[in-house]
């Protein structure tokens, strides 16, 4: 019995892998879900934080509408505004930019240099002014007639702006219609004969106010400004000024407020802007 050799015992262990809630699996998914709730949370809070315009705002911001004009602006990119592609070609092939810019120059104390102007721009300005003061001398002359209330003139870095301005008592169009009141023939009669003395180019633009063109969605305020700014257009030529000055005529809409009451009578207006070469 001694000599019997003793049998081989082979323990086998059992390892088993924690699971179930003792994982990390369920951590994942648990953040993914708290992070859902935070974002609709705050989904939730901006829709009440915000205005119907602001909210609209947003959904042009990722849904763009923006509708084009359509008479042409002028330009010959896209937008009917400038090309940079235009100019950076002009730029390759050695014959330069299509406009020189000449950038102020900055002191060693900070203070910035006023560029002096050629003879051509100051002669530029100074035409424009004489010509904004024979405007308001005109309209100094119709004090205690409505119509002086409605003209505006003021100098822009784009050269001399002239507004004609609406109210409610007398408007420059029929409501919601691009038909023109008698008021608007009067002041282009004032206005015409000195817009024609000018030799600039000039640029037409129709503006409403803030409140929604009524009708079925085919027709908005982009339309109807602009439908504005063509009748002030034929208007102008009518009383004398050279059809071949005018280099643009667009409807802004509502985009260009000129009171801080987006619905202002005030911002139903038309712009004529004699641009400084």
């Amino acid at each position: 019995m001694a000599g019997r050799e003793q049998p081989i015992i082979i323990k086998r262990k059992k390892i088993i892998v924690a699971g179930g809630h003792h994982g990390g699996a369920w951590k994942v998914a648990y953040a993914d879900f708290v992070t859902a709730m935070m974002a609709f949370f705050l989904l939730m809070w901006l829709l009440n934080a915000t205005t119907e315009d602001q909210r609209k705002g947003l959904a042009d911001y990722f849904n763009p509408s923006v509708p084009i004009s359509r008479i042409s602006g002028g330009g010959s990119a896209a937008l009917d505004g400038s090309s940079v592609i235009a100019d950076n070609d002009l730029i390759r092939d050695g014959t330069g930019a299509a406009k020189t810019q000449t950038a102020p120059s900055l002191r060693e104390d900070g203070v910035t240099e006023k560029i002096e102007e050629t003879p051509e721009e100051k002669k530029s300005r100074e035409d424009l002014e004489a010509l904004e003061s024979e405007i308001n001398q005109k309209r100094k002359a119709l004090e205690g007639d409505e119509l002086a209330n409605h003209i505006q003139t003021r100098m822009t870095p784009d050269g001399l702006l002239v507004e004609l301005i609406d109210d409610n008592d007398t408007p420059l169009f029929e409501l919601g219609s691009a038909r023109p009141s008698a008021l608007l023939g009067q002041l282009l009669e004032v206005v015409a004969p000195v817009l024609a003395t000018a030799e600039n180019k000039m640029e037409i633009f129709g503006h409403t106010d803030a409140l929604a063109y009524q009708g079925d969605g085919s027709y908005s305020n982009w339309e109807l400004s602009t439908d504005r700014a063509n009748i002030a257009r034929r208007l102008l030529v009518a009383h004398g000024l050279p059809a071949d000055q005018i280099s643009a005529v667009v409807g802004k809409a509502s985009t260009q407020p000129s009171s801080p009451d987006p619905f202002a009578p005030q911002n139903r207006r038309i712009a004529v802007l004699l641009r400084a070469p």
